[in-house]
């Protein structure tokens, strides 16, 4: 018997199939060295799938910093072999961008503090 289709993740969180939780859901869960996967981590895509497709990339996003985000697109970018040496360029000079905006965001301003006087 084939496995359904991997989990989909989207933007705002979907249901999985029931054929979809019975073919990927491991029947039982344990951590081995810190990782659910025993060292397997491909057996374990759909699972991992099926938990992001039910979170929702937007709730995910929530729980680890943009900055994370970017590094990680980075990374998986800079290894597609269609990406030329211009492409690369402007990949880096965006995500360099985007690291400024996520900094301001991640880091709010100090509010300006101001002396008072005790009387």
């Amino acid at each position: 018997m084939s496995k359904p289709l991997l989990p989909q993740p989207q933007l705002d969180r979907t249901p999985i199939t029931l054929e979809q939780y019975e073919a990927y859901t491991p029947e039982k869960l344990e951590l081995i060295h810190g990782f659910y996967d025993y060292g397997y981590p491909d057996d374990f895509k759909g699972f991992y799938l099926a938990i992001l497709t039910n979170m929702g990339l937007r709730e995910a996003l929530h729980h680890i910093t943009i900055a994370k985000w970017l590094e990680a697109i980075q990374d998986v970018a800079l290894q597609n072999p269609k990406l030329d040496d211009s492409m690369r360029d402007r990949l880096n000079r965006g995500i360099a961008d985007l690291k400024v905006v996520a900094e301001s965001l991640e880091n709010p301003p100090l509010e300006p503090t101001t002396s008072k006087t005790l009387i």
